[in-house]
């Protein structure tokens, strides 16, 4: 599948180039276009989204691309991935194989391999965000200046910093789904109990990530003494979207307001006056009931910092190429930008 999507790239950067988001449940690989116009923009070429799941490894997938769709020798890969490095292997529980750097990297048999965390990238991506891509979901259209945080549920939780610094923002990326959990309604609180039968820790992307809604809903079942009926994330949102089963809709209900409290402690944690954007691929499937729900009234229920928050932007981003084109402006900016870190080379 193809794309006319541009982007902003610095001049004279003519390389062909790989480029992927890869998260525990899909993989979305770009082939960059080489060359830049006269304006500076380099092009997506091609597009596909992988399953993790049909592929034995990220570089049985990174390999299905490159025979299927390049054609042209590409030996520059730059894989925007959930989790962080130690040592030689990417670190998250929630990805379907392990990954090996040095293995990765020969099994490719690439030139250059760069690896940087997935929110940081989508961090990155944010600066080339269409606001016409976003839905407002509270706060003043324009954004004043400050930090920009950037959220997403996906398969876990993902959050990223994006912080103004001349003209190479500092991006911060950080683990905040893998924090604890704290409840804020007694209800909330009986689910915690449920969830802590099974594990003496949860995490916030326990229960607001993909994994997170299936966690909930057999929670919420249990509860209610409701026989137990495992569904995907896919299966509860459209039930939920539909009204077809009431214990749905309350996951999607509960999962929203939860969503709104945590999300506002995260912005008073990292300063976020400059924005928060929310990606990742659970929200964009319950965007009507996440609008209707409790979110903003939760998001802005921090008693005398009300205010303060009212004042902070929330958009939704429905953009599936983000991560792709993030990797690919890090990628290409990280010589020129000192905060564009690379895990490993």
């Amino acid at each position: 599948m193809g794309t006319s999507r541009q982007q902003i790239l610095p001049r004279g950067q003519d390389v062909p180039l790989i480029a992927a988001d890869v998260g525990g449940t899909h993989a979305r690989v770009g082939l960059i276009g080489a060359g830049a116009d006269r304006n500076g923009r380099f092009s997506i070429s091609h597009y596909r989204k992988y399953a993790c799941a049909d592929f034995p490894s990220l570089a049985a997938i990174i390999g299905e691309f490159r025979q299927s769709v390049a054609q042209v020798p590409v030996d520059r890969v730059a894989l925007a991935i959930a989790g962080y490095v130690v040592d030689d292997a990417v670190v998250n529980v929630n990805l379907p194989w392990a990954v090996s750097i040095s293995g990765l990297r020969a099994a490719l048999g690439v030139r250059d391999l760069a690896i940087v965390n997935d929110f940081e990238a989508v961090a990155h991506a944010i600066g080339h965000v269409d606001m016409a891509d976003t839905t407002l979901l509270s706060g003043p259209s324009i954004a004043p200046q400050g930090p920009v945080l950037v959220v997403g549920p996906g398969t876990g939780l993902g959050a990223a910093v994006r912080i103004p610094h001349g003209d190479h923002p500092l991006i911060l990326a950080t683990e905040a789904g893998q924090a604890t959990l704290a409840p804020n309604t007694d209800f909330e609180i009986d689910v915690l109990r449920e969830l802590r039968r099974r594990g003496s820790r949860v995490l916030i992307e326990h229960v607001l990530s993909g994994t997170g809604l299936m966690n909930l809903h057999a929670a919420i079942r249990a509860l209610h003494g409701a026989a137990a009926m495992p569904m995907t994330p896919a299966q509860i949102s459209a039930a939920a979207l539909a009204g077809s089963d009431p214990l749905a809709l309350e996951t999607v209900e509960v999962f929203c307001g939860w969503f709104g409290g945590v999300l506002g402690d995260l912005a008073l944690l990292y300063g976020a006056q400059g924005g928060i954007y929310l990606a990742g691929g659970v929200l964009p499937q319950i965007r009507d009931l996440l609008m209707r729900s409790t979110f903003v009234e939760r998001f802005l229920d921090k008693g005398a910092m009300r205010e303060a928050l009212a004042r902070t932007p929330v958009r939704l981003v429905d953009h599936a190429q983000l991560g792709v084109i993030g990797a690919a402006s890090w990628y290409f900016a990280r010589d020129s930008d000192p905060s564009a870190r690379a895990l490993t080379r």
